[in-house]
């Protein structure tokens, strides 16, 4: 689907959601069900974002990036 893009490897952990923001770091917001968590940056791999593409990270913990199918 898409290609990884980052050299940097992030560690899951459960109860959390993993997106990369706008600043182009990966960040961690807690789930609902986590009442304990907080927001924090855990990378320190900056991605320089293109537009027309999405960017995620993938199961091995790399981000990654996907085009977008919209026209």
């Amino acid at each position: 689907m898409g290609k990884r893009i980052g050299k940097e490897k992030v560690k899951r952990e459960p109860g959390y959601l993993y997106y990369i923001g706008k600043d182009g770091y990966v960040w961690r917001a807690p789930m609902k069900s986590n009442k304990r968590g907080r927001k924090k940056k855990v990378g320190t791999e900056k991605v320089k974002k293109k537009k027309g593409y999405m960017y995620y990270l993938d199961k091995a913990g790399y981000v990654a990036e996907a085009k977008m199918a919209r026209k």
